[in-house]
This record gives C-alpha cells, sequence and structure tokens, in this order.
C-alpha cells in the first residue's frame, strides 16, 4: 500500500492524475465504477434457521433425540414429548442469543457521513459520502466527520479527533508538509487524516487516499470478519464432559440391556428399560439450567452496572487471568485536568493554588482570556486543553464570563500548527496587553524578560536552564505542558506575526487526563486476584507509563513498548517479554489483536476493554470483551460480550468476582444433578448383576428425572456471591469440570445416596411384595436427592453458608416433599405413576433413609471445616504466602 505521509502533495496529486480543481464528473463515474461505493463490506450473516438447526450439533442432544425416537417408538410417549421440549427450548435460547450479539458491521457502516464536500469540475459540491472515490478533492470544516482516508494538501490550523481509531483522547494538530520516514504509526501520521475521525478545529483541503474497505476504518471491519470469537471455557469444558458422560452412559444402558435379555426379559421391555435408565441419566435439563443461572447471574451483575450480552460470557469471567485496559476513559477520566503551574520560579500543586499572589492571579487569568472555551454547568465547549485552563479558574472562582467581559478581546492571532502559538490582545488596568501561549520550545525563544514576585527582570540563561528543567520533569511525569508569555503594546491596533516576540515570560500549566479515582483500588484488586492488568493504548509512551505507575500497573521490572517496537519483535521475541509488558503506547488494531493472541496462546483466558471503534476487533478476538456504556461507540458495544454502564473500571473486579461464583454454582448444580443420577444408575446395575427384580418402573425414572433435578439444581445456582474468591487464582482454562476431586464427590455421594435406597429396597422386598418394593426405593431416592440439594450449595456446611441463606433451596424443597408425598398418597396419581400404597411405618422409614446420607454428609463438611479452621489459625500466613508465590512465579 502506497505511503502517502511520504509524499509531497504533488507527488500525490500526480499519482492520482489530478489537480486542485478536482476530479471531472466522468472521471468520478469512472473510478466508482472500478472500486466500488466507499462503505463497508457486510459479512453474509447465517439465516436463523440454521443458527437454529446447529443447536442440535451436540452429542448428548443427539442421543436424547435417539432416545425420543426410541421412547416413541415402545408407546412411552410422555418420556417423547418431555425430551423434545426441553431439546427445542434450548434450541430457541441459543437462537435468540445469536441473534442478539452478531450486529458489529451494521454500527461500523453506521459510522458513515450521509454527505462530503468535494471539488469536482472546478466547482465544490456536496455529494453522498458513499460517491467519494480516490483521487477526489475534500473540503474538511470544524464539525465534519471524515468520511475518507486521505492526504492533506491545504491546511489551515486543522485539529482533528482520532480517538475511536487510536485511542488517543486529544485532538491532533495536523499539518502538510512531507514526513521524511518509512515507517510511521497511524496517531503520527500527522499529514493525513481518516475516515470516522472528527474535526473539531480548522479547515483543510485533502486527496482522497482510500474509501471504502481500504481506508484504516475498512481494515478493522476486515479483522472483525476475520476474527473468530473465542469458545468460552464452560463450553469447552461443558463439550468434553457432553462426550465423556455420553459414552460412559451409553455403555451402561447396553450392559443393562444385555443382562436384561441374558434374564429372559422380553427384548421391547429391556429396551424400553434400557432408554428409561439412559434418560435418567444423562442430565438433558443440564443446558437448561446452566442457562438459567447464567442468566440470573446477569441479571444481578446488571444491577451492578455490567450489562452482559452473551450468556456464557458470565462464567469465562471467572477464569480471567489478564486484562487488557485502554487508558482514555477507561482508567482516566477522558477529561484533561491540570495538576501543577510553574510561576515565580516554583512548581505549585494545582491544588494548592495561592491566589492572593498577584503572578499566580495574572497567571490564571491569562489562561483564561487565551481561551477560546467554555464550562458553564458542566457544559463544557471547546479544546479539552483549554477547558482544564477554563477549570482551574473556576476552582479558584475565577468565572470565564466575567473575565472576559472585564478584559474585552480587542484583536486576535489564532492558533496555528504551524507557530504553535495562540495570541489575544486585551486592554487590563488600562493598558494593550498581548497574551500568548503555545509550545514551550517556540516560546521560549520569544522571550527577553522574566515575571517574578521581584518585578520584570532581564530573561537569564540560568532562567532558560530553570524552565527547560522544569518542562522535562513534568513532561517525565506525563502531563501536557503550556508555556504563556506577555506583553505591552503601546496601541490597540491589529497584530501581526512580528507582534510574536520580545515577550515577558509569565510561567508553566500543566495538565494531563488523569486517572479515575477507583482505578488504583480496582488494579490493586486484579493483583490480588493473581489477573495481570495490561494497559493498552494509542496515547504517548511517556503518558501512559505515568498514568500506569500512579494506578499500579506498571511496576518496578515492568516494560513499556510501543507499537513500532512491537513490529520489529518476533512471535518469540513477544513471547519471551509477554510477562514483563505492562503498557503498550501508540499500538493499532493489529496489534492489539497479536497482544491478545500471545496471551491466549500461552493458555491465558484474555479480558479486552475498550471503547473506541479501533478496540473492536480485540474485543471480538478476546474470550470476554468489554465494552465502555457512556463513552463506547456502537461498534465497540457491539463486538464486545460485556458493557460496562458506569465505564468503571472497578466494575469488572465486581464482574469478575460474580463470574467466579456463578461458575462454582454451576458447578454445584453439575454435581447435584450427577451425584443423584449416579445414585440410580448403581440401583439399577445393582438389582441387574444380583439377578434382582428391576427396582424402578420406567415411569419412575422419569418422574424422579423431572421432580428432583430441575428446581434444586436451580436453587443452587442462586447461591449468593461471595467475595473471597478473589483470594484463588483464576481457574485454569483449560481445567475440566470433571476434576479428580469433582468425580470423588460424585462417586461418593451417588454411592451414599444409592446404598439407602437399596437399602429402602431390599426391606421392601422382605415384605414379599415387588410393588411396595418398587415404591419404597422409588420414593426414598426421590426424598434423598431433595435432601442432597443442601449438601450442593457449597464446600462448607449448610450451618457455615447459612441454614437460611439461600431461601430458592428451602421453596425448592418443600415443593418436592409435597409432590412426592401426594404421589405416595393420593389414589388418582398413585395409578398413574405405578405406586402401591405404604404402611405408616414404611412411610415414616423412607423419609428418615433419605436423611441420612445428608446427615452424614454434613457431618463430614463440619469437620472438616473445623479441622481448616484450626489449620489457619495455627498458620494464618501460608496461604497468603503461597498466593504470593504463586503470583511472583
Amino acid at each position: 500500500m502506497e505511503k502517502y505521509f511520504s509524499k509531497t502533495t504533488d507527488e500525490a496529486l500526480k499519482n492520482f492524475d489530478v489537480t486542485l480543481s478536482g476530479l471531472t464528473s466522468t472521471r468520478a463515474s469512472e473510478i466508482l465504477n472500478t472500486v466500488g461505493e466507499n462503505i463497508l463490506n457486510e459479512k453474509e450473516k447465517k439465516s436463523i434457521f440454521s443458527v437454529f438447526v446447529e443447536q442440535f450439533k451436540d452429542l448428548l442432544v443427539i442421543i436424547l433425540i435417539i432416545a425420543a425416537i426410541i421412547s416413541a417408538m415402545t408407546g412411552n410417549m410422555e418420556s417423547t414429548f418431555v425430551i423434545i421440549a426441553v431439546i427445542i427450548l434450548n434450541a430457541i435460547l441459543g437462537t435468540i442469543q445469536y441473534v442478539k450479539a452478531e450486529q458489529s458491521l451494521d454500527s461500523l457502516k453506521a459510522l458513515s457521513a450521509p454527505n462530503a464536500k468535494v471539488i469536482r469540475d472546478g466547482v465544490k459540491i456536496e455529494i453522498p459520502s458513499k460517491d467519494v472515490v480516490p483521487g477526489d478533492i475534500l473540503i474538511l470544516e470544524a464539525g465534519d466527520l471524515v468520511v475518507a482516508d486521505g492526504r492533506i494538501l491545504e491546511n489551515f490550523s486543522l485539529k482533528v479527533n482520532e480517538s475511536s481509531l487510536t485511542g488517543e483522547s486529544e485532538s491532533v494538530d495536523k499539518f502538510s508538509e512531507v514526513i521524511d520516514k518509512d515507517e510511521v504509526a497511524l496517531g503520527d501520521q500527522k499529514n493525513m487524516v481518516f475516515s470516522s475521525s472528527l474535526v473539531t478545529y480548522g479547515r483543510a483541503t485533502v486527496l482522497v487516499t482510500n474509501t471504502g474497505m481500504n481506508t484504516e476504518l475498512g481494515k478493522i471491519a476486515s479483522l472483525m470478519e476475520s476474527t473468530q470469537e473465542k469458545t468460552t471455557p464452560l463450553q469447552a469444558s461443558l463439550n468434553d464432559f457432553s462426550k465423556k458422560l455420553a459414552i460412559a452412559i451409553m455403555g451402561i444402558c447396553v450392559i443393562v440391556f444385555g443382562l436384561s435379555i441374558y434374564r429372559g426379559t422380553d427384548i421391547l421391555d429391556s429396551l424400553m428399560f434400557a432408554v428409561a435408565l439412559a434418560v435418567a441419566a444423562i442430565p438433558e435439563a443440564l443446558s437448561s439450567i446452566v442457562t438459567i443461572v447464567l442468566a440470573i447471574g446477569t441479571q444481578s451483575m446488571a444491577k451492578e452496572n455490567a450489562i452482559i450480552k452473551k450468556l456464557k460470557a458470565v462464567e469465562g469471567l471467572g477464569c480471567v487471568s489478564v486484562i487488557c485496559s485502554d487508558k482514555t476513559g477507561t482508567l482516566t477520566q477522558n477529561k484533561m485536568t491540570v495538576k501543577k503551574i510553574f510561576v515565580d520560579n516554583k512548581l505549585i500543586d494545582a491544588n494548592k493554588i495561592d491566589t492572593d499572589n498577584s503572578d499566580v492571579s495574572f497567571l490564571l487569568t491569562s489562561s483564561v482570556l487565551c481561551n477560546d472555551s467554555t464550562s458553564i454547568d458542566g457544559n463544557e465547549i471547546g479544546d479539552p486543553t483549554e477547558v482544564a485552563l477554563v477549570n482551574l479558574a473556576h476552582k479558584y472562582s475565577i468565572n470565564e464570563i466575567e473575565c472576559r467581559n472585564t478584559h474585552e478581546r480587542l484583536k486576535e492571532i489564532p492558533f496555528d500548527s504551524d507557530r504553535k502559538l495562540m495570541s489575544t490582545l486585551h486592554n487590563i488596568d488600562g493598558k494593550n496587553i498581548m497574551i500568548t501561549k503555545g509550545a514551550l520550545d517556540v516560546l521560549l525563544d520569544r522571550v527577553t524578560s522574566i515575571k517574578t514576585s521581584n518585578g520584570t527582570n532581564a530573561f537569564t540563561n540560568n532562567d532558560k536552564i530553570n524552565i527547560n528543567n522544569t518542562n522535562r520533569e513534568l513532561s517525565s511525569q506525563g502531563l501536557r505542558v503550556l508555556a504563556f508569555a506577555y506583553k505591552e503594546l503601546t496601541e490597540d491596533r491589529e497584530l501581526s506575526l512580528e507582534d510574536e516576540d520580545n515577550f515577558t515570560f509569565l510561567g508553566l500549566i500543566s495538565m494531563i487526563d488523569p486517572p479515575r479515582e477507583e482505578s488504583k483500588a480496582a488494579v490493586s484488586d486484579c493483583i490480588k486476584a493473581s489477573i495481570k492488568p495490561i494497559m493498552i493504548t494509542g496515547d504517548h509512551k511517556i503518558t501512559a507509563s505515568a498514568i500506569a505507575k500512579e494506578i499500579g500497573i506498571l511496576q518496578d521490572g515492568d516494560l513499556a513498548v510501543e507499537g513500532l517496537e512491537l513490529d520489529k519483535m518476533s512471535d518469540a521475541e513477544l513471547n519471551s517479554k509477554l510477562k514483563h509488558i505492562s503498557v503498550y503506547a501508540r499500538v493499532s488494531p493489529e496489534h492489539k489483536i497479536r497482544i491478545v493472541e500471545a496471551w491466549q496462546n500461552k493458555g491465558k483466558i484474555v479480558a479486552m476493554t475498550g471503547d473506541g471503534v479501533n478496540d473492536a476487533p480485540a474485543l471480538k478476538q478476546a474470550d470476554i470483551g468489554i465494552a465502555m456504556g457512556i463513552t463506547g461507540t456502537e461498534v465497540s458495544k457491539d463486538a464486545a460480550s460485556m458493557i460496562l454502564t458506569d465505564d468503571n473500571f472497578a466494575t469488572i473486579v465486581k464482574s469478575v468476582t460474580n463470574g467466579r461464583n456463578i461458575y462454582a454454582n454451576i458447578k454445584n448444580s453439575i454435581k447435584f444433578l450427577l451425584s443423584g443420577n449416579m445414585s440410580g444408575i448403581l440401583a439399577v446395575l445393582y438389582s441387574s448383576l444380583l439377578a434382582l427384580p428391576v427396582p424402578f418402573a420406567a415411569v419412575h425414572l422419569l418422574f424422579i428425572n423431572l421432580l428432583t433435578d430441575s428446581l434444586p439444581a436451580i436453587a443452587i445456582g442462586m447461591e449468593k456471591s461471595k467475595r473471597d474468591v478473589l483470594k484463588d487464582k483464576p481457574r485454569d482454562a483449560n481445567e475440566s469440570i470433571l476434576t479428580k476431586d469433582f468425580i470423588t464427590d460424585i462417586c461418593l455421594q451417588g454411592l451414599l445416596i444409592g446404598i439407602f435406597t437399596m437399602t429402602s429396597y431390599h426391606i421392601g422386598l422382605a415384605t414379599g411384595n415387588h410393588g411396595i418394593a418398587m415404591t419404597m426405593a422409588f420414593s426414598t431416592l426421590c426424598l434423598a436427592r431433595l435432601f442432597h440439594g443442601f449438601n450442593c450449595r457449597g464446600k462448607k456446611s449448610i450451618f457455615a453458608l447459612g441454614v437460611f441463606s439461600n431461601k430458592f433451596s428451602w421453596i425448592a424443597f418443600i415443593s418436592g416433599v409435597i409432590l412426592i408425598n401426594a404421589v405416595l398418597l393420593i389414589p388418582v396419581l398413585q395409578g398413574l405413576f405405578e405406586i402401591t400404597p405404604l404402611t405408616t411405618n414404611e412411610m415414616l422409614l423412607i423419609h428418615l433413609l433419605a436423611f441420612i446420607p445428608t446427615l452424614i454428609i454434613q457431618l463430614v463438611k463440619v469437620v472438616r471445616g473445623f479441622i481448616e479452621t484450626k489449620n489457619e489459625t495455627v498458620n494464618p500466613n501460608n496461604i497468603d504466602n503461597d498466593k504470593t508465590k504463586a503470583h511472583a512465579a
């Protein structure tokens, strides 16, 4: 691609065979037919039907469909309808979520301006922006949205806000001169303008060099088309889990089917029972419960200013180990603020200014007079730098309107990016005073005297050295420095450029876009949670590093690199330095994606925050894309999976806490489902291996699945969030749900419930009535699983968690107990569910046997908790030391 920033204006015009009179209408039409309209291409989207069909491409879902078909063939329509209803519900939910999420390129197209001013056939005309072509001569004025990339031909104090592309908050002063370099970062191509940026000051004539998908904005659109969304850790873990579970269940069902045939049971009845066992063993409600728990979590997070667009991103927050954050508006206030002033050879904090000092008072007054901005009742109009000066004056009771009325502006020389100065003439105390502000390096060479508390003295070399040293000190802190000077004119007359000389130096005012007050605490919380915060910004390295140091991101031994330095690094070199780099400055969208991918290649789950168009591809590439709700563009919001409505970095920490808790709740719900299903499978295997009559009817297994799965599992998923999860390291993204400890708990708890279920079954068999035995086994298993819901609320005992802290667990338990007793006692339901009436003693016995497994599990948890507390009391520093070592490593 041509590097127009390194071409002269004549070379650029010659390249397109055009003059300042513009293209002819005929030539413009030819080019339009060749290169196409100045719009962003839209990727082909999947139809809603194809998205719906894709929801069925899951192994467990396929097995359930097969089970539904077999159930229908064997006449068990109740089971068929239940399975199909659950599968269709999941598919509908997944389709709705997809349709809501995929809108990124629509928002990118909406950024295009409806019209543009160009010169065609030597005449200035206005045309739709889609008809602009390379070679057009574009006229830009303050307030215009730039519609294409272009080389500046004629510049008249043009300032452009490119924050949506570069992330830099300040408007950029443009010029028309050649940049004699081979490689220049996008933010430093000051003789170029780019599509989607906003003209904030001045005007310019521009040669259009690229349109549509060839613009910098178009590159971002291309990146978004090619960027694939990452599978969340829960998705990957559930996919792996589903395959293993399906294989295990199918194997068990084949064994049960074979044993039934071996024992002489009718083939159709054997098949029906094997299918019923498969339906009971497969937690078909798992997907729905995970979705419901995630949805409940999103509602809770919305109350804390975090809107989740993609449900499965919630749990991904729980294992985030790297947060790549934009600087402007995310970690900072996106508002320039004066930090220090230098006057009378003293450096003074902006919060400790003494306006009784006449020199200080004159500097503040001068900063308001030589200024075009206003700030009235929070309504700020003008360049952010000038607004900062007005706000400083407000702080010390100087109103810009009153000040300007008292010292009316008589004449002015507007700011010009070439000379880097602005001058205004006022009548102050009966004298014509010209006040000038601008770049120190330009102004200092024009100073001949200096104002101090001892009067106005000749400007010496020592004064110059002192001021330059102060400027370096302030610049090293990332502060932008403005110099002020003045001179007295003998008469009220028109000002000329020759007047900008022989100044009296007045002082310096330094400012910065300061960190948000809560950023430092939020960064500290990230580090405590073993999460590495990284700043990625389009701003300058010095400014970014200063902010990063202040809030704790850039620590001793950490590195800050610029985009051009990153370009020179090989993947191997970046990989070796990656964990030490905490600040990336002057970066492009491609750089952001490369950084995110580098961390992902290390197996880390990466969250990326951003608010500009330039952030969108990286937001989509990241595991968790986090957009800013207030300052963010629609593109960034659509590309992200999460939006912060308060633009508060601290909200991310709360979201991580919620994400970790939600994952823990989901895992506990899965444990409840699988351990309960395990008990049923073990009971059936036990009876099959010992050649005992089947312990359950097919309708019993279906009832157990419907009654004891959904409500208690959802209740477990609504367990309250606990902040102490931040003390733990992020969960390993590659860690399967089926960890050794998890499987052990499922098997032991399932075995315990299975033992007491079969104990109940044997007591029933002793009566000589198989119907009573089946009813006792069925009711004991149902009740035991309802009690088991309390065990799965968390790792700690119910007493440590709070017996009544989760009201939903009690609602699920009481509802389940009422329903099972209704089935056992109401004659109509007894017939429907193949129940044999039980005696009062047998009813009491099944309730007792069902409660014993929970009693044992809770006693074990109480003892374990006591031992852990005792160990922490003996050596309370162990945990912290371990985590500190882990973080250091």
